[in-house]
């Protein structure tokens, strides 16, 4: 029990930073609904459905970058700094190139959305926004690599004061572009995209200036941008990013399929949806950044070659996010309504709102565990099992569930929101023998 213990603080000490950048994160998106959602329900419900299919190709995004935070740790664990650099190296290079190859998928994309069965008074606003987010993806995969490295290194701080500096970013520049202010155009829900394009260009710049000047990461810079990449450290890196990426698109595309469903049942529960997944996937953010934490804490362990160590810091996170979801329970239980009424003042949509947020604070826990075990597994360079256990758990219970109970079955939203726990459960359960099975002493 002491060395679970004594693994907490360091880990809660690394979250912490890490946990502030990753709600800054949400918090762009969280702040765009609310803005939007001053503008009426429509802009609001095109906002989710435009929002749900960008996510799948973020969230993908998102896994295709973890290597950068695995090996770099992996490497600064086992003393070799000039290694870290070349992770980066080679991640950046799949950032670009990933980057463009999905941002050109996506503007494909855009030109088939009234392919998802959405009101038509939704598909008539949601084209523009869309291409703007979807510019947006080439700098968020940079950013992200950069901020993996830096996290990594052991310095998290940095990261999040340009997070929260892209928030306030966004805030103003929606302000301006949304409402018309300072002499610019009244562009209404469009304004919000051009906002998000400029604030994330400018949080990938800042972060990058800032790594190249610090002097701390001068021994792990790397030295020859332009060199050859190496065939080894891009197999490693997709051989660990493919399945990782692959389990974080089986979790978004369920998420981003149920906002379709949502979208068959009309504008008011989609605007509901998009309400309700903008708070959860705010408090989701305080488990993922305690993921990412005891990621890099079981990488460096793993290069260290202490493995006594794996299971105290593995169970220890899950301990904490535990914790966390107890906290977000009682929340969305007695405050739920007044919640919901800051986005929207539509009655109907804000009454389906607070039924979807208790929902949502019954899967709290289930949600954390999985992202935090899964996380851990990474770090063990295990990616293929839980990538096929996130798949059962969302594709083959999650989603099923969700359409026989909430759209065939007459439960609506909350019908879909709880076939989503089930799968939320399914996961958590089996990464969590997994992890234990594979640290066993």
């Amino acid at each position: 029990m002491q060395r679970y213990l004594r693994e907490i603080r360091p880990t809660l000490t690394l979250a912490v930073p890490i946990i502030v950048g990753q709600v800054s994160q949400m918090l762009m998106g969280v702040t765009d609904s609310v803005m939007i959602g001053r503008t009426g329900t429509v802009p609001l419900a095109a906002s989710s459905f435009g929002g749900s299919v960008f996510s799948v190709f973020y969230v993908l995004s998102i896994g295709l970058m973890l290597p950068v935070a695995v090996f770099v740790s992996r490497a600064r664990g086992a003393g070799r700094p000039e290694e870290s650099g070349e992770y980066l190296r080679h991640g950046l290079a799949l950032a670009l190139g990933f980057g463009v190859l999905e941002t050109l998928l996506l503007f494909a994309l855009g030109t088939q959305l009234g392919h998802f069965g959405q009101p038509p008074e939704v598909l008539a606003i949601v084209g523009p926004f869309f291409l703007l987010i979807s510019a947006s993806l080439t700098p968020v995969l940079v950013y992200l690599a950069l901020r993996q490295f830096a996290e990594a290194m052991g310095r998290p701080w940095m990261p999040m004061f340009v997070m929260l500096a892209s928030v306030a970013l966004n805030v103003v520049l929606n302000w301006i572009f949304i409402y018309g202010h300072l002499g610019a155009p009244a562009l209404g829900f469009t304004g919000a995209g051009v906002a998000t394009l400029i604030a994330r260009t400018v949080g990938s710049a800042v972060i990058f200036l800032w790594l190249r000047r610090d002097p701390a990461f001068h021994a792990a810079w790397p030295r020859r941008w332009l060199a050859p990449l190496s065939g080894a450290h891009l197999r490693e890196m997709l051989h660990l990013g493919l399945p990782a990426a692959g389990m974080l698109l089986f979790e978004s595309g369920a998420f981003a399929a149920s906002a379709v469903m949502m979208g068959w049942l009309g504008a008011e529960p989609l605007a509901a949806h998009q309400i309700a997944i903008s708070c959860v996937s705010t408090t989701f953010m305080f488990s993922l950044g305690l993921s990412m934490a005891a990621s890099l804490r079981v990488s460096a362990a793993m290069g260290a070659g202490e493995h006594a160590r794996l299971r105290p810091i593995g169970l220890g996170a899950l301990a904490l996010g535990q914790g966390l979801a107890a906290v977000f329970t009682v929340v969305y239980f007695v405050a739920g309504h007044v919640i919901a009424g800051w986005f929207v003042p539509d009655a109907a949509v804000v009454t389906l709102a607070a039924q979807l947020l208790v929902v949502a604070a019954l899967f709290q826990f289930f949600d954390g565990g999985q992202v935090i075990m899964a996380a851990e597994l990474r770090g063990l360079t295990d990616a293929k099992v839980p990538a096929l256990i996130t798949f059962v758990a969302y594709w083959v219970i999650a989603l099923p569930a969700a359409y026989l109970v909430g759209v065939r079955g007459g439960y609506g939203g909350v019908g879909i929101w709880g076939g989503l726990a089930v799968g939320l459960a399914f996961a958590a359960v089996f990464l969590t023998l997994r992890f234990v099975r594979l640290t066993r002493a």
